[in-house]
């Protein structure tokens, strides 16, 4: 289920908010900036190609590009038999930013994303059907777990993709990582 955790940066041990309800978690997100949807299941087979995948959410992609001048979409998938994946999810998991926003759209699975704000930490809980987007310049950073499993739809300004500018901060080493959460249901 989508949960936002809010914790306070100097007390990460347990989390000051924790909520499963959809709008309050839009509420609350659109409160920092960040936007946050759920769209319509649309049925897909399990080896669906990034153009099938594309092609269902095409009018959501579309408006998205339109509303927010994004260039290009793509489809990105991980599995828990990749071995590759603790590399990966390495990758993500130190505080950074983007010079652009980060537009995610959960076809399937789940992933866990951070975002830092002065000095509180709002963890979402992102699953299939979720969208996010998080604003260019919000310090974040992103959890897949030990067993990654998703699907989703990625849209960018930048047709280069994915650029992040790392922190050095080392929140990200303070607060309870995916395992936690998603065991605790929040």
């Amino acid at each position: 289920m989508t949960t936002l955790s809010i914790f306070d940066q100097n007390q990460p041990e347990h989390a000051r908010t924790v909520t499963e309800d959809p709008s309050e978690i839009r509420e609350l997100l659109a409160t920092q900036g960040i936007r946050f949807e759920q769209w319509p299941t649309r049925d897909l087979p399990a080896d669906a190609t990034q153009e099938q995948i594309l092609e269902a959410y095409s009018e959501e992609v579309a408006r998205l590009k339109e509303e927010c001048g994004f260039q290009t979409a793509d489809v990105i998938s991980l599995n828990p038999d990749n071995p590759q994946k603790e590399a990966f999810r390495q990758k993500f998991l130190d505080e950074h930013t983007h010079s652009e926003d980060e537009v995610r759209f959960f076809v399937r699975g789940q992933g866990l994303f951070y975002l830092h704000f002065g000095d509180q930490v709002y963890a979402v809980m992102c699953q299939k059907n979720d969208l996010i987007s998080v604003p260019d310049g919000t310090r974040h950073w992103f959890d897949m777990g030990p067993e990654p499993e998703f699907t989703c739809i990625r849209l960018f300004s930048n047709p280069e993709g994915w650029v992040a500018d790392f922190t050095g901060e080392d929140i990200a080493s303070r607060l309870p990582r995916y395992e936690a959460l998603a065991e605790a249901g929040g």
